[in-house]
C-alpha cells in the first residue's frame, strides 16, 4: 500500500493551490457601494437627513403624524414576498417619509408588539420603578399611508425575444440581452379621525438591464454601467415608490380640503327617487316667501 502523504505534486498544481490560498484571504467588500443602493438612500434622525435622494421632495415642517399600513392579504403583497422573494415595503417608505420631514412616523406595525410587551411588563411589576412605561404616552397617528403595487413586469414590451434578431451580429446580441424592468405603485393617504382620503398618488419607474453586455465587450463596460447590469426588480419597485411619495408630498403641500354642501357624511348632493337625506331634502325645499299685506 502506498501512502498518499509522500506523493509529490506537480509544480503547476502547487502553484494553483498557493494562488487559491492567497485569494481566499482577499475579499472585495465595498461598504456603501453605489451599485447596491436603491432610490431610497442615506439615513434619517429626527428632522435631520443624511445622504437622502436628491430628488426626494421635502417640507419645511411636519404636517402631522403618520403610520404606514400595509395590506398583507392583498394579491400584490403575496407576489412581492412569495414569487419575487422581496420583503415588506414599510421600512423603505418610513425612511422616505422621515427624510422628507413632511410627517412624523409613528409605529403601528410589528414593533407595536414589543411596545405593548414593555407595557405589560410594567403592569406586571417586572420593570424597574422608574421605567416610565405608564399610560398616556403614545402619540396618535393623524394619518395612514397605504402602499400597493399595481403593475410589475420583468420584461415589458417583449424586448428580449421581440428584438433579439435586429441588426444581426453584435447589435443583435446586445439588443437580445436587453431586459426592461418596470414597476407602477400607488400610495393612498387617509385621515384617521374622519376616514376621508386626503391624497392618492401613482408612481412608476423603468430600468434597462443590459444583461450580457459585459460579457460581449469585456468587464469594463459592465462596470461603467453600474447597477444597470444587475439591477433587481426590488430596486425598480423602490424607485416607483419614491416617485409615488414625491407625488403625495406635492399634493398635500398644496392641499385644499374638499367641501360638501351641508357637511361631510350628511347625505350628499346626489339623491335618488324616494330617498331621504338631510342635505338633499334641505336643498329641495323651496324657500318660503312672506305674503304681502
Amino acid at each position: 500500500m502506498t501512502s498518499r502523504i509522500g506523493i509529490a505534486r506537480p509544480a503547476s498544481t502547487l502553484a494553483a493551490i498557493a494562488t487559491l490560498a492567497a485569494l481566499s484571504g482577499c475579499a472585495n467588500m465595498q461598504v456603501g457601494s453605489p451599485e447596491a443602493k436603491t432610490a431610497a438612500t442615506g439615513s434619517a434622525g429626527g428632522a435631520n437627513a443624511q445622504n437622502a435622494n436628491s430628488t426626494l421632495e421635502k417640507c419645511q415642517a411636519p404636517l402631522g403624524t403618520i403610520a404606514v399600513v400595509e395590506d398583507t392579504g392583498a394579491s400584490w403583497y403575496g407576489i412581492l414576498t412569495g414569487q419575487m422573494k422581496l420583503g415588506s415595503t414599510v421600512p423603505v417608505l418610513k425612511l422616505l417619509i422621515q427624510q422628507s420631514n413632511c410627517f412624523v412616523v409613528v409605529e403601528r406595525g410589528r414593533a407595536m408588539n414589543n411596545m405593548m410587551q414593555e407595557r405589560a411588563l410594567q403592569q406586571s411589576g417586572e420593570l424597574r420603578s422608574n421605567s416610565n412605561f405608564g399610560k398616556g404616552q403614545m402619540a396618535s397617528a393623524d394619518y395612514s399611508l397605504s402602499p400597493s403595487i399595481t403593475f410589475s413586469n420583468n420584461n415589458a414590451g417583449g424586448m428580449r425575444g421581440g428584438l433579439g434578431g435586429v441588426g444581426g451580429g453584435v447589435l443583435g446580441a446586445v439588443v437580445g440581452n436587453m431586459n426592461v424592468k418596470e414597476a407602477s405603485t400607488m400610495l393612498t393617504m387617509i385621515d384617521n379621525r374622519s376616514g376621508v382620503q386626503l391624497a392618492a398618488a401613482e408612481g412608476s419607474a423603468r430600468n434597462m438591464d443590459f444583461g450580457g453586455m459585459g460579457a460581449l465587450f469585456g468587464a469594463g463596460v459592465g462596470g461603467g454601467l453600474g447597477g444597470y447590469t444587475n439591477t433587481a426588480e426590488g430596486k425598480v419597485i423602490v424607485a416607483a415608490f419614491t416617485d409615488a411619495y414625491n407625488n403625495v408630498v406635492k399634493a398635500v403641500r398644496n392641499y385644499k380640503a374638499q367641501e360638501v354642501k351641508g357637511g361631510l357624511g350628511t347625505g350628499g348632493q346626489l339623491s335618488v327617487q324616494g330617498g331621504s337625506t338631510g342635505s338633499t331634502d334641505a336643498a329641495a325645499k323651496p324657500t318660503s316667501k312672506k305674503k304681502k299685506k
